[in-house]
């Protein structure tokens, strides 16, 4: 007989746990990481990964308003060699990696027109430079475009300001972005299979649970194991899936890992265990 894994109000995440492999994401505030998926990833260049979670920004107009690509700024600030990329650079980056054929046609997580920014990072040099004191800094910057699931990855050459590749693939799941997170959020709170989280919610603090930002959230990416149930998950990997713990504002957190937001197909699935 097929067991359903039940979330249980007060359910801690064990600390050693939570530091494992975490890609912890929140809405509105940092947490520490969570466990239970079981996707592992990173970002390079450090202090770049957060700056590259500031996705969106430089393509979506106000509301209502038509998106459009900026032209490229100023220079700005510039680091040296292999300087942490400056606060001038990330912006100046951002616009000239995003031009307006891979704009017009990827989706983002919403599935508004352009792509889901996951991240910038300091590039590695080439093979050739790797002596030069004075080789060019270069940047990645990384897409995820929900409209056929692909990872697009640019490099911008700082120097001369010119992207000088572009790399696509597929089944690659870098760690989700804040904006990926709330959405995941969003969906889960939309779907019936919530009635637990948000009987939880209420348990603990006799509000209904209705938003995102009432909650503190970890996210990480899910990949669907070889004979996973149900079937709806066995293309997890292939597309974007996430499972969120939430916490409890001031209070526990709520285990829901065993509910999977397939952030391709805008739907929640639950696990079956046994």
């Amino acid at each position: 007989m097929r067991e359903i894994v039940r979330r249980h109000l007060g359910k801690v995440v064990a600390g050693a746990a939570i530091a494992v492999a975490s890609t912890a994401v929140m809405v509105g505030i940092t947490l520490p990481g969570t466990a239970g998926a079981d996707e592992t990833g990173g970002t390079k260049g450090g202090g770049q990964a957060a700056a590259g979670q500031q996705q969106d920004q430089e393509t979506q107009g106000s509301a209502g308003a038509p998106a459009v690509v900026e032209e490229a700024p100023a220079e700005g600030d510039k680091g040296t060699g292999r300087d942490p990329l400056t606060d001038d650079e990330l912006e100046r980056v951002a616009k000239l990696a995003l031009n307006r054929q891979l704009f017009n046609a990827s989706e983002d997580v919403d599935g508004d027109r352009g792509p889901q920014q996951l991240g910038i990072d300091l590039a590695d040099p080439e093979t050739s430079e790797l002596d030069d004191p004075n080789a060019p800094r270069r940047a990645d910057v990384t897409y995820y475009d929900y409209k056929d699931d692909t990872l697009v990855t640019r490099t911008v050459n700082l120097d001369t300001g010119k992207v000088e590749g572009t790399s696509t693939s597929h089944g690659v799941q870098p760690p989700l972005s804040r904006a990926e997170t709330a959405e995941a959020a969003r969906l889960l709170l939309a779907d019936p299979l919530s009635a637990g989280l948000k009987g939880d919610y209420k348990d603990a603090t006799g509000k209904e649970l209705t938003s995102p930002d009432q909650l503190q959230l970890n996210s990480m990416v899910f990949r669907a194991n070889p004979g996973i149930r149900p079937a709806a998950l066995a293309a997890c990997g292939e597309h974007r899936c996430a499972t969120l713990t939430p916490k409890v504002k001031n209070g526990p957190w709520i285990d829901t890992r065993n509910l999977v937001i397939d952030l391709s197909t805008r739907k929640v699935v639950e696990i079956v265990r046994g």
